[in-house]
């Protein structure tokens, strides 16, 4: 069964792999049936199919992911984090509440970011 300090671990690589945009990693993170809610109000992605293809947007280069704070109890973390992407001429940075699941072998069971469009600042 995976401690709190193990999900807290996955959550910082799945932040590092998400800054480099590597889409397979990142679904490998996830239970076979994780699903995926971001943001809150949108499209439920659901198994790793799904997840791959939404983490596919994710740009690969010139993207960072910084965390604020993360507190993980039980089987679940939630951290505030931010998520800035290079966009050539400029930068812009999204800031982002997430909640994620694990089950007992330490997989993402699930995922829900909260943000929405004003939580987005050109840098």
């Amino acid at each position: 069964m995976a401690t709190p300090e193990d999900n807290a671990k996955t959550v910082n690589r799945y932040l590092e792999l998400a800054s480099q945009g590597r889409a397979d990693d990142i679904a490998e993170l996830y239970a076979d049936d994780g699903t995926v809610e971001d943001p809150v109000g949108g499209e439920v992605h659901i198994g790793r199919q799904a997840i791959r293809g939404f983490y596919d947007s994710l740009p690969t280069n010139g993207a960072s992911a910084d965390v604020v704070t993360l507190r993980a109890l039980g089987n679940e973390v939630a951290f505030y984090w931010s998520l800035t992407i290079d966009l050539g001429e400029n930068k812009m940075r999204v800031d982002i509440i997430s909640v994620m699941t694990f089950n007992d072998d330490g997989k993402i069971a699930t995922m829900k970011a909260y943000w929405t469009p004003e939580n987005i600042t050109q840098l």
